[in-house]
């Protein structure tokens, strides 16, 4: 079931098992950067996923890098390892430009938090990528690797891509409707939304406050939970972490569940008209998990989340980009434009009411969750559509945005043409770790052949 392997690639190799080798001095940090780097001079051209790199700014931190392993001083949990960063994300003294024509040349003085946190545990930063006009709607450019003619969703675009491409084996994202999760599917990697507000959002361009969430890339389960469990933490700057402990996740992702997970196979809201395909694949995929799996539909309600969704979105948008709209209009693309226009239209009666809908859904959630591992459902109507000029359709992914939930791709399903098409698990909110652990056990199911997460 899992899509075509693609040969030699640096990030092909399981993610922690890449991490082991950095760690235990078998591969230099400077070697995978120049493996990476060679990668993206071959390919970059055609996909388009980089929006600033600097070649010698990397070589530089590999170096330091290396030097540090060699002084026998501690290494950081992701040492040596290049990580892409989506280009609304602050770097500093490197250009976050975020999509968006109206932000050329801005360079930021500090780092996000994400950023810092990086940085504290070894990683490479491997440069920006390209990510949709301000993280909503308006493509950047970044082609599918898989068939350049298609689209790689969005909005975290150039991170998927260059995961998915063996540009780098880690990236990280944002997702507010469907931009980790959508976007994992169309490259065919795992792409994992943890649950609102376990990573702080500090230094990341705020698109809506309520939704805003930050994910991340990687070639299989057990690398979203490796570079995941660096970011999950508490920040003062941003009210929506909290003190509460973070979870093992890379321990417990890596761990064999104590019985084989039971999956809640959910028909979401537009169901019924996604591709034939994806429609077929998952009635084959639930064939053959069996009595591990057992349909359930979502409470009724569950049919108003998209537009609630929508409501608060637009309604945030209009005011944290309230600037953009007022300064150059004329510059922004007509879905960014239109979205902004629509928020400033929305009542704040409208507002306040769709702000209560999260737990409305989590309660509609409840006793599904009681009974499952994690609901099973697809991340995408169906393969990447063909063509550039939109990144594909959210309806799948933004009910969970809504929720909180935690949320991850699986790429285990191939459409007719070859194209990946993920499986998307969902858990109840803070149990991300025991999602993680059960995607890594249905990856790990789709091709047993494939034990140690190599994927060359």
């Amino acid at each position: 079931m899992r899509p075509r392997r693609r040969e030699s690639q640096p990030a092909d190799l399981g993610t922690v098992a890449l991490r082991d080798r950095l760690a235990s001095g078998a591969l230099k940090a400077a070697e995978l950067a120049e493996i990476c780097l060679g990668r993206i001079e071959e390919r970059e051209a055609d996909v388009g996923a980089w929006a600033w790199l600097d070649a010698e700014y990397v070589r530089a931190q590999a170096k330091h890098l290396d030097a540090h392993r060699a002084s026998g001083r501690p290494i950081g949990p992701l040492h040596g390892l290049p990580v892409g960063i989506k280009d609304i994300i602050d770097t500093a003294r490197i250009p976050t430009e975020n999509g968006c024509r109206l932000d050329a040349g801005r360079v930021p003085l500090k780092d996000a938090y994400v950023v810092e946190r990086l940085r504290q545990a070894g990683a490479i930063i491997m440069g920006k990528t390209v990510t949709t006009e301000l993280a909503f709607m308006h493509p950047g450019g970044t082609r599918n690797p898989h068939n350049l003619a298609h689209t790689p969703g969005g909005s975290s675009s150039g991170s998927a891509a260059a995961v998915a491409d063996g540009m780098v084996p880690l990236a990280v994202g944002t997702q507010s409707g469907g931009s980790v999760i959508r976007p994992a599917s169309f490259c065919g990697i795992a792409g994992f939304k943890p649950t609102f507000g376990a990573i702080p959002r500090r230094g990341v361009l705020m698109q809506s406050q309520s939704l805003d969430t930050v994910g991340v890339f990687a070639r299989d389960p057990e690398g979203a939970a490796l570079i995941a469990e660096v970011l999950f933490g508490h920040d003062p700057a941003d009210a929506a972490t909290s003190l509460a402990p973070s979870p093992r996740l890379v321990e417990t992702t890596r761990a064999a569940p104590p019985l084989a997970p039971v999956f809640a196979l959910v028909k979401p809201p537009g169901w019924e008209e996604a591709d034939p395909q994806l429609h077929a694949a998952f009635a084959e995929l639930a064939a053959a998990l069996g009595e591990q799996v057992f349909e359930v539909s979502l409470p009724a309600v569950f049919a108003e989340a998209a537009p609630q969704r929508a409501r608060i979105n637009h309604a945030e948008m209009s005011r944290n980009y309230y600037r953009y709209g007022r300064d150059g209009a004329d510059v922004l693309g007509a879905r960014t434009r239109d979205a902004i226009e629509t928020g400033n239209g929305i009542s704040a009666r409208d507002y306040l009411a769709a702000l209560d809908w999260r737990n409305v859904l989590n309660a509609g959630l409840e006793e599904i969750s009681r009974r499952c591992d994690a609901i099973l459902c697809p991340a995408a109507p169906g393969p990447a559509p063909e063509g550039l000029g939109s990144t594909g359709d959210s309806i799948f992914n933004g009910l969970w945005t809504l929720c909180g939930t935690p949320a991850v791709t699986v790429p285990i399903l191939t459409a007719e043409n070859g194209l990946p098409m993920g499986v998307q698990l969902v858990a109840a909110r803070g149990e991300d770790a025991r999602l993680l652990r059960t995607a890594n056990w249905l990856f790990r199911w789709a091709d047993p052949s494939d034990p140690d997460g190599s994927m060359t």
